[in-house]
């Protein structure tokens, strides 16, 4: 990828070129990273189950700040309550972590203050068993937290109008009352999830999703692999690294052939498990540099350098999608009915 890339993924934004300043925060190339960074489990897990839970349930090792060095720049924060513990809200994804919610947004909130043209997207989602009051509570600490760093959902946001004003945290919440209630939150951004632990079915889906065409703001194509309870099942020594780290050549395979921008088959935030395996961000980063951004200088409106996909590009896609699905359809998985409970 270059220098530019090996050391600076916590600046990436800051460097990308100046044609690309005035591009929507949706047509560049973005990395993800899920909640899953958990390093302790929670006593509420039965100790006989904690191996085997920490296996499959952590995908991030690295807190959000190593997150956002890497060069992480959309975070899926899930969010819950411990039943038994009425004062603060955890991350959770099949575990509980012991770090708060507050104590990892003001640990970012304080690597925001010393990247000042870093831009993050912050996804707070499921949000198990919490009140009224807990939402309530929840954004008005993010937005006394991050007060003028926050962007409008009314606003379309650019590097150069973010740095304009000093906005550097979009918060999507995927609670509609909280969001009519406050300008500040955004909904929740469209997720394309293939829900497989096989990387090839993966790949089919999301390229089944490109051809349909991109939605029109921010969106997600999530590389995650999910482990079902009858492949846990018949792999109890793997873990979800493991599973990951063997399907990285696939996974990062089709990163590669991407392209950001306006397009029907263009990218924007790209997630997967473990970012920290094979320079995934580096990859996501260097998308942006291949030139499928620009804007037109009469209109001022995003465009792409590279021609929609209807030609050459189209077939090649079709193919990969064929033979993916050819791959996928010659593995037969048994179905056991097994539930995992925690």
């Amino acid at each position: 990828m270059g220098d530019k890339l090996d050391e600076g993924n916590s600046v990436w934004m800051s460097r990308l070129p100046e044609k690309y300043l005035d591009v929507s925060l949706w047509n560049l190339a973005i990395p993800e990273s899920e909640s899953r960074f958990l390093k302790v489990l929670d006593k509420l897990a039965p100790c006989w189950t904690r191996p085997c839970v920490s296996r499959w349930a952590t995908t991030q090792q690295a807190v959000l700040s190593r997150q956002c060095d890497l060069g992480v720049r959309f975070l899926d924060l899930r969010i819950a309550r411990k039943p038994k513990d009425r004062c603060d809200l955890f991350f959770a994804h099949g575990i509980y972590t012991w770090i708060t919610v507050k104590e990892a947004l003001d640990e970012l909130a304080t690597w925001l203050d010393a990247h000042p043209r870093e831009v993050v997207i912050i996804c707070c989602s499921h949000f198990a068993d919490l009140t009224l009051s807990d939402h309530t509570q929840l954004v008005e600490y993010l937005i006394s937290l991050f007060g003028p760093k926050l962007c409008s959902s009314q606003d379309n946001p650019t590097l150069r109008s973010c740095w304009s004003t000093g906005q550097q945290v979009i918060v999507s919440y995927e609670n509609q009352e909280m969001v009519q209630c406050h300008p500040e939150l955004w909904t929740g951004i469209p997720y394309w999830y293939a829900d497989s632990p096989d990387p090839n079915k993966v790949i089919a889906y999301l390229e089944a999703q490109k051809h349909k065409g991109r939605p029109a703001g921010f969106y997600i194509s999530g590389l995650n692999l999910t482990e079902h309870a009858p492949y846990i099942l018949f792999h109890p020594f793997q873990s979800m690294r493991k599973m990951t780290t063997q399907a990285t050549t696939v996974l990062l395979g089709w990163v590669r052939e991407q392209r950001p921008g306006p397009q029907a088959d263009s990218v924007n935030i790209i997630c997967c498990d473990f970012v920290d395996v094979a320079q995934f961000c580096d990859y996501v980063i260097g998308l942006n540099y291949k030139g499928g951004v620009d804007r037109d200088k009469k209109t001022g409106q995003d465009l792409g350098s590279s021609p929609p996909v209807k030609n050459a590009d189209s077939k090649r896609a079709s193919c990969r999608v064929r033979e993916a699905k050819l791959r996928a359809s010659s593995i037969h998985s048994s179905v056991c009915p097994i539930a995992v409970a925690l």
